[in-house]
């Protein structure tokens, strides 16, 4: 009874007229439901697997997929007979052949049907899917212009110039120039580390040029710039090397963390790329990574390297540097020393120590005692100059790290001060990022002026 009922499932809409319009259609689900019930209610019996005739998607649809074979029974044979109707290839070998022979308009491959091929990938997608439309080409980006070295310099003096700037701009709204504004404009130069005798200069050149009469900000800070210039130009000197002497010696000191040994390395790679034989000397014995790194830099220049073991005398090993940059030749030997401040009177000793071995081989060695100073430190560089110029005789100096957060005001009030040389600033970890000196680019940077 239930194969009969399937029967009428399968043959629904084959056998019979169409139905009247009027006639309430019964749904196809409940008849599934109905074969469903009618099979349980009679129990049949399991049936041996077979090959089975009906269309794979009707036999999902009515209750799940059938099992590969079953007896032929009578009913399903008739069935079977309405709803499947075989191919001339009827045998197995004739429906392989079937099954692998070629068609016109779908590949032979393919298990889906209506199929499409994508003309440029040769990908067949199904229907109802399309290929993608291939993006443009990016154009290729221009290669970025590299900065000017003014521009690397007051990006790198930005933190001190924004702030002095913005302060003065805000001082100087609607306001003329009297004792009042002039005492706030001293205090604002003071706390951007110019220091007290740059900032008296400052307000006694824009008192006598303005006083009392309105004042902008872009007023103050040309004058501003002026007067800084007039403070940097004497310390702005370049390096003089006496190559009678060989090696002309060059002692490197400053605080850990300053950059000696990475200025050592930029110094270094100045000097050999101008034909000059360089010997660089790992005197900062108390740190492996001073030792190692020096050596990389030595590498990278193509100077010679001498170095020793993990916490050896330093004055030794400037003594047996000497020697070697003697022997060889070298136009120049820079020693890198340690730069603990933890004991100053250790470091005093050690210092005193070097120095004095050194004039022993040389009574003009070293030639040339350079302190490297960190830009970002502010007040603290000073102290730090005053300490290692009463140590080794510090004549020259080199600021490092004007890259964005320095302070770089207080290498104006220690020229003002020391009146020592300023012989380099560095505005990054580059090999080219140490260049001369020059004071009117570096008053214009901290004034916030275009060059």
């Amino acid at each position: 009874m239930a194969l009969g009922f399937i029967k009428k499932v399968f043959t629904f809409g084959k056998e019979k007229p169409a139905a009247d319009a009027t006639a309430p259609k019964e749904d196809f689900a409940e008849l599934v439901e109905k074969a469903e019930q009618l099979d349980r209610d009679e129990t049949l019996e399991t049936l041996p697997e077979a090959a089975d005739p009906v269309a794979p998607e009707v036999v999902d649809t009515a209750g799940g997929p059938a099992t590969d074979e079953v007896e032929a029974g009578e009913d399903l044979a008739e069935a079977a007979s309405e709803t499947f109707e075989p191919s001339p290839a009827a045998n197995s070998a004739d429906l392989e052949e079937e099954e692998l022979r070629p068609q016109p308009e779908q590949p032979a491959d393919l298990p889906h049907g209506d199929l499409r091929s994508d003309d440029e990938t040769g990908i067949a997608l199904p229907k109802g899917f399309a290929t993608a439309a291939k993006a443009p080409e990016p154009e290729l980006a221009a290669p970025k212009e590299r900065l000017t070295w003014f521009q690397r310099l007051r990006r790198g003096l930005l933190r001190t110039s924004s702030q002095l700037t913005g302060q003065i701009a805000a001082l100087f709204t609607k306001r003329k120039l009297d004792e009042d504004t002039l005492d706030e404009l001293e205090d604002l130069l003071i706390q951007a580390d110019l220091g007290v005798e740059t900032a008296m200069r400052i307000t006694g050149a824009l008192s006598s040029e303005r006083y009392g009469k309105d004042v902008s900000g872009e007023d103050v800070a040309g004058i501003m710039a002026a007067e800084i210039t007039k403070v940097l130009k004497p310390v702005a000197r370049p390096l003089e090397l006496d190559l009678s002497h060989k090696p002309h010696v060059i002692l490197v000191v400053g605080v850990n963390g300053t950059g000696k040994t990475t200025t050592i390395g930029k110094l270094a790679a100045k000097l050999s790329g101008s034909g000059l034989k360089v010997m660089l000397a790992a005197g900062d014995t108390f740190r492996a990574a001073a030792i190692e790194q020096l050596k990389i830099w030595a590498d990278r220049t193509g100077s010679t390297f001498i170095g020793t073991r993990l916490g050896a005398d330093a004055a030794g090993l400037a003594y047996d540097a000497f020697e070697k940059a003697r022997a060889e030749k070298s136009d120049v030997l820079i020693i890198d020393t340690a730069g603990r401040l933890q004991n100053k009177t250790e470091l005093m000793a050690e210092l005193e120590k070097i120095v004095r071995v050194l004039g022993k081989l040389d009574p003009d060695a070293p030639h040339t005692v350079l302190q490297t100073l960190d830009a970002t430190t502010g007040q603290n560089a000073m102290n730090q100059v005053e300490i290692f110029r009463n140590i080794a005789g510090v004549n020259g100096l080199i600021m490092t790290k004007l890259d964005g957060t320095a302070r770089g005001g207080i290498l104006v009030a220690i020229a003002a001060k020391h009146k020592l040389p300023v012989y380099f600033i560095g505005v990054g970890e580059g090999i080219d990022d140490l260049e001369p000196f020059e004071a009117a680019d570096f008053a214009s940077a901290i004034a916030g002026l275009p060059h």
